[in-house]
This record gives C-alpha cells, structure tokens and sequence, in this order.
C-alpha cells in the first residue's frame, strides 16, 4: 500500500537522547524502547497507535533490584535493548556494561508493557552486547547479538552469532552459529542484529561502520534462521555518510522494522542532528518509510519531514510545560545518575524537595540530581530555589553530558555561581550577589549559545556573565552515547549535612 494519507511525521519522532530505539507491534498498538547508558530508570518504553504520535507509559526497568548501574562510568550502562511480543508475553532482551555488580545480557517479561517487568534473567553464556530475539512460526526462540572476533585483523571487527532460547529456564542452548561479518571490507562494529521472517524468508538487519558518521544499514536474506545469510546487492540500504559532515541529519542506523496495521512497512532508527559545531542533542529516534523490490527492503532517505503512516492519527494529550510536582511519584521524563540507593528526594505537594549529600557531579555516583533530556536545539528553563547554604553546599540547575563535561548554576555559600567543567577542568564562568529568601534560575538556549539568567523578584531577570559555548555539551557519537540533560541538583560536596533544598517549580519551553 501507499502511504499518500496526507498527513506528516516530523523527525525525530523522539527528540533528545533516545538512541537505539526498537519497536514491536501487537494488533494496532506499537511499543518503543531504547538505550540509558548510565540514567536510572533504565529503558523508557513508549506506546504509540500511528507511529508519530509517541507518549511514554513508563520505564522497563524502574527498580534497583532490576538495574545496578553503581560505579558505571559515563556512557556505559544500558545499551541497545530490543522488545518483541510472543504469545501474550512480551520481551526486552538488552546489554549492562561495567558497573560494580552483575553485567552482560540478560531479559526481562512483561504481559503488560506498562510494567511491572520481572527481575533480569541473565545470559551467562551471551557474550558482546546488542542482543535480539527472534520467534519462529514454531515457536522456537532465538537469540543473536555482537561480539568481537577472538581474532581479529583490525579493531572493531565483530561477527553476529545466533544461538536457540529455553522459555521456560531463559538459558541458552544448543550448537552456536556464527551468521554474519560486516559486508564491506574493513567495516567496524558490525552489530544491532534483528531477524524477521517475511513471506517464508528470513531476513537479518544489522548496523555497521560505528555509530558515527560513518553509521549504516546492512540487510542478508536466507531460507533458514541459521543461514547461509546472502548480503543484499544494494547495501547498504540506508547511510547518510555519502551526504557529507555538514548534512542536518548525519549518523544513520541501528535499525528495526516494522510493518504497519495498514501493511506498510517502516524503519525505526537512531540519526544524529548537529547543529553549530556540536550533537547537544545525542542520538535521537528518526522514522523513515521502506518499500520491498525483488524481495529486498528499500528504504528512504531520513527526511527531517515525510509522509506519515495512513494510519488513523492518534494524538495523545499534550504533556504540560511546567511541572508542579503534585504528585507523590516523579513524571517519567525524569531520571536519576545511576541507580538510587536511597531516596534523596521528595515531591507530592506542590514542590520537589532535595536532600543534601556528599555525592556530586564529576563522580561516578549517584548524586542528588533528577534531570530530563534536553530535547530542542533553541530551549528555555527556568526554576525557582529556596535553599539556605552551609559551608560548602549547593544547589540549583545544571546541564550534563557526562561527569567531565556539565555545568552547575547554583547558590552557594558565596552567592550564585555559574561553574563549567569541560574535560575534567573546572571554571567559574560568573558570579552574583544573592539576598536571602527564594531565587529564580534559568537557562536559555539559541543554538550552541547559552545564557544562564537569574531573578531576585520574580519577572525582573538579569544575565549571569555572558552567553557560554554549549559545545561542550556536543560530544559526538564516538565520544559519547548520551546527550544532554537538564536537572535538578544538590550537594554537601563530600560533608555530612541535613540540609534540604526546595523547588516549588520546573519549567521547559521548546523555542522553535
């Protein structure tokens, strides 16, 4: 069928750091996860019924006892998940990486995607990362993933190995086959293997190239699961790495399919925008269209702008821009660094409340912090603060992409600081004299300009120092997986303390 319905999806689909994304669909719903790297709770899952109108409906992972992310370092953590639904259950299969307990593959169960998911069912015997899972016409489950070649010509060469899943004990047995390499000579990282079976063929998608500029789709087709695999002759089927550093939509991959409740077919991937120098953004989810030719997927070029599903449209209502914390329990657009061990913070009446501790941001801890992604290249924030500082204490907004590189606007004991680290190196960018009682924050963003602004009296905002290059937030894919995000924060910086500081109100604006 076509896909002429007149209506359009503007990509990304999920703006902000959602990379990775994998998609199952069950009647005329469709469920979306992707990675978390080092953010608790790990892998949002979303619900969509027309493929562009997405609302989250809460994590896969929302409970320490299924996530130790303690020690994880920035960028490792959770990566790659995919979900698929078989016979009423459905399924995330995913990878941790570091961390100071279990790590590896291991899946989780659901019968309602909204949770709860069982504890983790690790794969001692799964080695690499980006696993999948696959359900035959029989029944039979299989699981294929990454791993490094144990001899390597280059670094970076991996291989795709396939391998059969007991349902009842969630163990892996049976002969091990190794399916696929990277099809062009010399390839990295050829990894995020899925398998489908269309019209009596299997077919194995992967990514290849590295999740940078050089990032693409590869698809092989085979009579049987356990191959031979034969390469597509038109691989790879998408790439945007022929478009040149200065294209908008760069880094194209890591792909799922799926096929539509109107019998199209489309492609979920991870794309990169960069804007001025930098990828403040991170991976995001795109959505792109694919139409089959002699028995191969064709897929379009990523479009900042295409047709949309012919689908019914079903918007979902709109998120509020300003969160008063009325409820007991966070929004899902927030997240913690690294798994909580305690509950620093409170909400629930009309004000988030964050207790102080030693921990703090640089570290590879948990600190006082929920934060949300950054999800708009021109955004606005804007808070309000009331907290009292000891000797030492902070708190206030700041902007992360890592524990080397973020910075803290914050009332200290000296007034309001605005403090960069950039590469582990820490500068006062500004400073301010502060009464005491209630002060606003606020950042604004035009680009890779940000300008962090302040107010004693509410409306009467002054600058804090000038606009600060926000490429330091704009690691590229190679350097880091994540994105930005933008939070709330508080810290002893290493004392004890009882001190708490309060946030009646958080607001995010989209500016374009």
């Amino acid at each position: 069928m076509g896909k002429e319905g007149g209506r359009l999806v503007r990509n990304p689909i999920l703006p902000g750091m959602y990379p990775d994304p994998s998609i199952c669909r069950v009647g005329e719903d469709y469920y979306l996860v992707t990675s978390t790297f080092e953010w608790f709770p790990g892998v949002p899952i979303f619900h969509s019924r027309d493929l562009v109108n997405w609302r989250q409906i809460g994590h896969v992972l929302d409970r320490p006892s299924q996530l130790n992310l303690d020690g994880v370092r920035s960028s490792g953590g959770i990566f790659a998940p995919t979900i698929r639904y078989h016979d009423g259950v459905f399924y995330m299969i995913t990878t941790l990486v570091g961390g100071s307990g279990p790590s590896g593959n291991f899946l989780v169960t659901a019968t309602d995607p909204a949770g709860p998911w069982s504890d983790p069912h690790w794969l001692p015997d799964a080695r690499g990362i980006d696993p999948s899972l696959f359900f035959d016409d029989d029944g039979t489950a299989w699981v294929c993933g990454t791993r490094e070649k144990e001899r390597q010509s280059y670094r970076g060469e991996t291989e795709i190995w396939l391998r059969r899943l007991d349902l009842d004990t969630f163990q892996l047995y049976g002969e091990e086959l190794v399916i696929w390499e990277a099809v062009q000579r010399g390839s990295v990282w050829c990894e995020a293997p899925h398998i489908y079976k269309i019209d009596g063929r299997y077919y194995l998608v992967t990514a290849e190239g590295g999740t940078s500029t050089e990032h693409s789709v590869m698809v092989a087709r085979a009579d049987h699961v356990t191959g031979p695999y034969t390469p597509d002759p038109r691989n790879p089927i998408l790439t945007h790495r022929h478009l040149g550093l200065d294209h908008p939509i760069s880094c194209t991959g890591h792909a799922d399919l799926v096929q539509d409740h109107a019998g199209d077919w489309w492609m979920v991937l991870l794309a990169v925008r960069r804007y001025g120098g930098g990828e403040n953004l991170g991976r995001e989810t795109f959505l792109t269209s694919v139409r089959w030719e002699d028995g191969w997927p064709v897929a379009s070029p990523v479009e900042p702008v295409t047709s949309a599903p012919v689908v019914p449209a079903h918007p979902w209502p709109a998120s509020p821009a300003c969160d008063h914390f009325d409820s007991v329990r966070l929004s899902p657009v927030w997240n913690h660094l690294r798994t909580p061990r305690e509950r620093y913070w409170s909400a629930g009446d009309g004000r988030l409340r964050l207790r102080l501790r030693p921990e703090r941001l640089g570290e590879p801890v948990n600190p006082s912090l929920i934060a949300r992604r950054q999800q708009h290249m021109d955004f606005a924030v804007h808070t309000a603060l009331d907290f009292q500082p000891g000797p030492g204490e902070c708190a206030g907004l700041v902007l992360v992409r890592s524990d080397d590189n973020h910075v803290l606007l914050v009332r200290t004991e000296h007034g309001l600081e605005l403090i960069r680290r950039e590469a582990g190196e820490t500068t006062r960018l500004a400073h301010a004299e502060l009464p005491p009682g209630r002060v606003h924050l606020g950042v604004e963003a035009h680009g890779q300009a940000y300008q962090a602004r302040y107010a004693v009296e509410p409306g009467e905002w002054r600058d804090l120092g000038g606009p600060f290059d926000g490429r330091l937030f704009g690691l590229s894919a190679a350097e880091s997986f994540t994105g930005t995000y933008i939070g709330l924060y508080a810290s002893s910086n290493g004392r004890p303390s009882d001190n708490v500081a309060e946030f009646p109100w958080f607001e995010y604006l989209p500016l374009s």
